[in-house]
């Protein structure tokens, strides 16, 4: 890729394109080479900027510099600022480079609330023809979707985020009407304590309570509970049942600061906050205490590997969807 962008790029500055008759170098790479709009758009742009700034090259080879953010560099990158701001885009993905393109040249964009209708459409009904006088053979049926069409229809597209300064964004994400019924009933119900909310401020409300009640479940209440003179420290604390005690799992997520301790072959540890649990060091099954020491956060493809490693697979898979299906008779 670098070299292409390379090659690009002398053959930009050569206009090379012109002599072969193309108005530009995208319309040499959109009509000529074949390529889609957006990829035309992403090599053209980095061809320009190693033209101007010859560095991009070496992060661009190396893969330090995502083909996808250079779209984003082009835009806030300066004979004044190279030195400080090309090394910020280093491993971002394209929506990092968003960000933080943003950040060094925000937009004044107002905050908007737009509700847009969309149709729920069968998957199955929309890959027939609307209208046709002789159905189609069941061999053209077989050619255009081999075996029988999806039960129910496509899932939802996943949010999109839009940055639009260091500290605004835009939040597409498509709802049911359900969903806009509870929005307009939570509106009305905080009507007393967040007069004139808008739906950010609804949903944040609704988020705060999510994120206070995954905090009490992890122990981090504002005021814990105090243990009696006659409790066990907390390094002791444990019950036959094996239960974690709040106490202890408050001082575990407290000083893993709720992210997956797991160690990787190349330093660091893996960091994730998705789906967090408490891990014993040393099993419950092997007589593991349930104390501070012995306790650590994982998330849970780590939590399920540290068993593995324990147990087996053979008998993990009992408990997971790894497992291999069970034979079927033939009888």
């Amino acid at each position: 890729m670098a070299d292409f962008i390379l090659a690009l790029a002398d053959f930009d500055r050569d206009r090379g394109w012109a002599a072969l008759g193309h108005a530009s170098l995208f319309d040499f790479l959109h009509r000529r080479l074949g390529l889609s709009a957006g990829a035309a758009q992403y090599r053209k742009t980095a061809a320009a900027l190693i033209q101007r700034f010859p560095e991009v090259e070496a992060p661009l080879r190396d893969g330090r510099l995502c083909l996808m953010s250079v779209c984003e560099l082009a835009r806030v990158l300066t004979e004044e600022n190279r030195g400080e701001v090309l090394p910020r885009f280093y491993g971002l993905s394209r929506r990092e480079a968003q960000e933080v393109a943003v950040e060094l040249q925000p937009q004044l964009v107002p905050a908007r609330v737009v509700v847009t209708p969309v149709a729920r459409l069968d998957f199955a009904q929309a890959l027939q023809p609307v209208e046709t006088a002789v159905p189609p053979p069941a061999e053209a049926s077989a050619a255009i979707w081999p075996g029988p069409p999806p039960a129910g229809p496509p899932p939802a597209p996943a949010p999109t985020v839009q940055p639009l300064t260091s500290e605004r964004s835009r939040l597409h994400v498509t709802v049911s009407r359900e969903f806009l019924k509870k929005l307009e009933a939570a509106r009305a119900a905080l009507s007393h304590s967040h007069p004139g909310a808008d739906a950010e401020a609804v949903l944040e409300a609704g988020l705060d309570l999510l994120l206070e009640r995954q905090a009490k479940r992890r122990g981090l209440v504002k005021r814990p509970r105090k243990k009696a003179p006659s409790e066990r420290p907390v390094e002791e604390a444990q019950t036959d049942a094996g239960d974690v005690p709040s106490e202890v799992r408050r001082e575990v997520f407290t000083r893993d600061s709720g992210v997956c301790q797991w160690a990787l072959d190349g330093g660091g540890i893996c960091g994730s906050t998705f789906r967090v649990e408490l891990d014993h060091v040393i099993p419950r099954a092997h007589g593991g205490p349930s104390t501070v020491a012995n306790l650590r956060c994982l998330c849970k493809p780590h939590n399920d590997e540290a068993a593995r490693q324990v147990f087996g697979d053979a008998w993990m898979d009992l408990f997971s969807r790894r497992a291999p299906p069970a034979p079927t008779s033939t009888g």
